[in-house]
């Protein structure tokens, strides 16, 4: 199996060599090819970019939107993603090898070069990231999933000799050669679809063979023996990055995105059987959620995690409008009508919390939830008990309740309209965490982006199906 692999490739004489990838001052700076060569070369990447943003590869935009840098540049023969120890990630490419792929290619490498950030980031263990089987089986897996999501029956080619020839590892070839060695050994082969079920499926296979230790085919630039130096991989940064990226499509799922919700799921299919560190970490980023199961490993509160990022999104910080006085006193004495200006970020950010008392409330959430918000920078608390009525409260008085639930008290409360003890709520809550069984005639606030509610056990997680949606998850007692 003689062809060119993604990162590989045959070398232009033109192309320069020997560039120092860890110095991305000097490859911005440096002028890489023709300019015309880099223009149409940066045109083909930007559009490959955006075809995967409206939906082939929700995984791939998130990730080649948080590489930093997009650097056109001869000192590599093809692409690679870049993550460096000082934090930041760079998409590398070189322009002449873009232009001998037409947009489909383009598509296909970096897609390659994102599902390879992405295995990084998954599969840890040296043991496995220096082993050629798995490498290959890597390959593989990655190729056949970029075939499968871009819709292709074949690799992309390059000019080689006056024809074309394919670029990277063909997902098929290699099981045609492993169907072939397992036969002479008297061995049943698995079918290819079996075969490239998930990658540990391939890596398995691939032990089975007797002449893998034959150099079947190339791989990948920054995955080959001698050349991981020159385009570094720091395992921290790619982790971080990876979980970065993996954490918010999940959350793009979570809110009913039909294309992250398949790619993430096929992808944690992919690593199935990986061991405990893949299941905590898909735990981790909430696949559980995603799936609607219960975690099966560790007890952990996932539903801790959940309510922070979404406290956060609700959180974020915002300029506002004010009169600035001295400035405002020069223009008058200058003849200028004075001016409204921005400032930011605000100093405090409201949240209502409120709990219903008219069932059972696990003491555990009430103590984590005042710790959270008691401990969150720039937030201004309050707090309510309620069941047929509200009943603002300070942490640590005894709460009071038992009777019906009626959540539309609570609306009027936090919309300004309800007067409790002779007040009306003053602020404009940012966001309010409604901690509940769910059991009560639903409501409809004037904003349900600002509205979370965390229902407890054997609780009707109705507002999870409300027009339009409001964030909600289940919480766990008895901790």
């Amino acid at each position: 199996m003689d062809h060119h692999p993604v990162g590989g490739g045959h070398v232009r004489p033109d192309r320069r060599a020997g560039a120092p990838l860890s110095d991305l001052g000097r490859l911005l700076a440096e002028e890489p090819a023709d300019p015309e060569v880099v223009e149409e070369a940066r045109r083909r990447k930007e559009a490959a970019l955006l075809d995967f943003g409206v939906g082939q590869s929700v995984v791939a935009s998130w990730l080649y939107a948080k590489c930093h840098h997009h650097i056109p540049t001869t000192a590599i023969p093809t692409a690679a993603v870049m993550a460096t120890g000082d934090g930041s990630c760079a998409l590398l490419y070189n322009p002449y090898f873009f232009l001998e792929l037409d947009l489909e290619g383009v598509k296909f490498v970096l897609f390659h070069e994102a599902r390879h950030l992405m295995h990084r980031h998954l599969y840890v263990e040296e043991e496995l990231r220096t082993d050629p089987a798995f490498t290959l089986a890597a390959e593989v897996a990655i190729n056949h999933v970029a075939l499968q999501r871009l819709r292709r029956s074949s690799l992309p080619t390059v000019p080689a000799g006056g024809s074309r020839e394919p670029v990277g590892v063909d997902p098929r070839l290699v099981h045609q050669a492993y169907e072939e060695d397992l036969r002479q050994q008297k061995l049943t082969p698995l079918p290819y679809e079996e075969f490239v079920y998930t990658d540990l499926t391939v890596y398995g296979e691939l032990r089975r063979m007797k002449t893998l230790d034959q150099p079947m085919t190339g791989y990948c630039v920054h995955l080959r023996d001698g050349l991981a130096e020159d385009v570094p991989l720091d395992a921290e940064t790619v982790d971080q990055l990876g979980d970065e990226v993996l954490r918010q499509v999940i959350q793009a799922a979570l809110r009913r995105n039909p294309a992250a919700r398949d790619e993430v799921l096929d992808l944690a299919d992919r690593t199935a059987d990986g061991g405990e560190r893949l299941d905590r970490l898909w735990g981790t980023l909430g696949l559980d959620k995603l799936r609607g199961t219960t975690p099966k490993t560790r007890r952990v509160d996932w539903w801790q995690r959940w309510l922070v990022d979404v406290l956060a999104s609700k959180l974020d910080e915002s300029e506002r409008l004010v009169y600035p006085k001295k400035h405002g006193a020069i223009l008058l004495a200058l003849g200028h009508d004075p001016m409204l200006t921005r400032r930011g970020p605000e100093r405090k950010k409201v949240v209502l919390i409120a709990f219903d008392t008219s069932g059972s409330m696990p003491d555990s959430v009430v103590d984590w939830l005042t710790t959270l918000v008691g401990q969150t920078d720039g937030v201004e608390s309050h707090w309510l008990s309620f069941d047929g009525v509200v009943m603002p409260f300070v942490p640590g008085e005894r709460v009071a309740g038992g009777g019906g639930t009626d959540f539309q008290n609570v609306v009027d409360y936090a919309e300004g309209r309800l007067t409790v003890n002779g007040k009306r709520f003053e602020e404009h809550p940012d966001a309010i965490i409604m901690v509940t069984d769910g059991y009560a005639p639903h409501v409809t606030p004037a904003e349900p982006e600002r509205w979370i509610w965390l229902i407890t056990d054997n609780g009707d997680d109705w507002p999870d199906r409300h027009h339009p949606p409001m964030a909600c998850h289940r919480v766990t007692s008895g901790r």
